[in-house]
């Protein structure tokens, strides 16, 4: 009787580990996958409004030149967004994030569509390829350098904050050439960041693995949700201020 409860606890003990092995590779699996799904989406609404002057009238006025209401939606509410995701993870269900998530990726592609109206699409063209290979090497460095980047991640995000600050005051000032020097700090910053932010999740995913959760728990799943969330921003950062160095306006 001991020699078959003991039988069945050790195949017990084979199943969890089956089932809880391989958790970080799935885990980082995952945060890719769900920012590909966030990048498609904001391609396709960034497409669809600026090649729809049906649309676009529904974000700038073609007469007055003044933004409309859509206009003033899509610019403000991924900021809102992304805060609401970041404060109500504990509070937010896994199927609320993703439609939260989701909307604000659509909502940031047809805020995009002003920059597929002001540049050539073959100068967006290059500078998204270019963001993508500068965000593939980075991402590649993070997972697999040995150097501690953490101790980088305060330092970052206090240039993320000083970019922002900076952009607000240069919205008064209108200067192109100080506009040009944040692109490049900007750059710098975010190419970082990715680096910075691979790692982490990679730890997490390890993490996860060793505290033997599973892809199916909900938080699990809601913390891809939100790396995916940081690289989609590291890579959007990299090409936008891209376009500003080198895109050509129409």
């Amino acid at each position: 009787m001991d020699n078959k409860n003991n039988y069945d606890w050790s195949q017990q003990s084979v199943f969890v580990e089956k089932t809880t092995a391989g958790v970080a590779k799935k885990f980082f699996a995952n945060v890719f996958l769900w920012m590909f799904v966030a990048l498609s989406l904001s391609s396709f609404a960034a497409y669809y409004m600026s090649s729809t002057p049906e649309m676009m009238t529904y974000l700038i006025n073609q007469e007055t030149g003044k933004m409309g209401m859509l206009g003033w939606v899509a610019m403000l509410s991924p900021l809102g967004l992304v805060l609401l995701m970041s404060a109500g993870l504990n509070r937010l269900s896994f199927g609320a994030l993703v439609g939260v998530f989701i909307l604000y990726s659509v909502l940031t592609g047809v805020s995009l569509s002003f920059i597929l109206l002001a540049y050539t699409s073959g100068s967006v063209l290059s500078c998204f390829i270019g963001a993508a290979g500068i965000f593939g090497i980075m991402a590649v460095m993070g997972y697999t350098t040995n150097v501690d980047l953490s101790k980088f991640g305060p330092i970052l995000m206090i240039g993320v904050v000083g970019l922002v600050i900076a952009s607000v005051i240069n919205m008064f000032i209108q200067s192109a050439n100080f506009s040009l020097f944040m692109a490049f700090i900007g750059i710098a910053i975010f190419t970082a960041l990715t680096a910075y932010d691979v790692q982490k999740l990679k730890r997490i995913g390890a993490g996860l693995e060793e505290s033997g959760a599973q892809m199916q728990d909900a938080d699990t799943k809601k913390l891809a949700i939100m790396g995916a969330l940081s690289l989609y921003l590291d890579f959007l950062n990299i090409f936008i201020y891209l376009l500003r160095i080198f895109g050509d306006r129409r």
